[in-house]
């Protein structure tokens, strides 16, 4: 016996069960085709393997075989199981959805740091990224504070006579903010930030168990008095600010405010964190 004419003869006799069937309906079990076209189980699960890559077909593990259905067409799966099992969603959850999600076609994101592929330098990228794999270095396990020689370098760049064990390198922004709210931070501690802010960082701080408090900015920053004010009504020790370009507003703190704002922070002994 022709085991590829056997295979044709199931194919074809396959196709046009499907031609005339809904989607979804049950087709003939592999014993049935076997017995119908005298063909071999391999045989028989071959053909059907063709047709399942040609989307016709689907098999549903111990089910059987069924007419495939159109994606716009299958039941929507149930998860409400996950509800329970997961419990509810952790706070900060919808923030990072929002930064995350995918802008609409011909829309500009101005939510992340990505520059426009137009933009970027890839021939220069791709050609440091080719130094870099010859480096043996570059396929080890690096220290989880970062290189020892970066965080030395941005030692130097700050100008704030910091040192190189001073410094954390982190994968991302996101990571840093995380790190950083959850070192200087407890669940229910309070976080005072301009408003409006980062997004990111209220998705950090929700996510650390913090209480987000906004204090008002206008064009030339967060305002002093207010953020004196919400220091001494909420006894925060934590304050989250952007002095160059924040987003999303793009306002750089006013040359006489960083005096006033320095003092307000001061005057309650809050830590300094600086993200670079």
């Amino acid at each position: 016996m022709n085991d590829g004419n056997a295979a044709d003869r199931v194919i074809q006799h396959l196709r046009g069960l499907v031609a005339g069937a809904a989607p979804g309906s049950r087709l003939p079990s592999v014993r049935e085709l076997t017995a119908r076209h005298q063909a071999s189980p391999v045989t028989v699960a071959e053909a059907i393997r063709h047709l399942v890559a040609q989307g016709l077909v689907e098999t549903r593990s111990g089910r059987g075989t069924f007419v495939a259905t159109a994606p716009g067409e299958r039941p929507a799966a149930d998860l409400s199981w996950q509800t329970v099992a997961l419990g509810p969603r952790r706070p900060g959850e919808e923030e990072m959805r929002a930064l995350l999600a995918l802008p609409p076609a011909g829309a500009i994101p101005l939510s992340g740091g990505y520059l426009d592929a137009d933009l970027q330098p890839a021939a220069a990228l791709a050609a440091a990224l080719t130094r870099a794999a010859r480096q043996p270095a570059s396929w080890q396990r690096g220290p989880a504070e970062g290189r020892e020689d970066l965080r030395a370098w941005f030692a130097r760049e700050s100008g704030a006579g910091l040192r190189t064990d001073d410094l954390v390198i982190c994968p991302g922004g996101q990571s840093a903010l995380s790190t950083a709210l959850r070192a200087l931070g407890a669940p229910g501690d309070t976080l005072l930030v301009e408003s409006p802010t980062y997004l990111g960082a209220l998705a950090a701080a929700r996510a650390a168990g913090l209480r987000v408090v906004p204090v008002p900015a206008d064009a030339d920053g967060v305002r002093p008095d207010h953020l004196a004010d919400a220091f001494a009504r909420t006894g925060s020790r934590l304050f989250y600010c952007q002095p160059l370009h924040a987003n999303p507003h793009g306002a750089t703190l006013a040359v006489h405010r960083r005096r006033p704002v320095a003092e307000a922070v001061r005057a309650v002994r809050v830590g300094v964190q600086r993200l670079a």
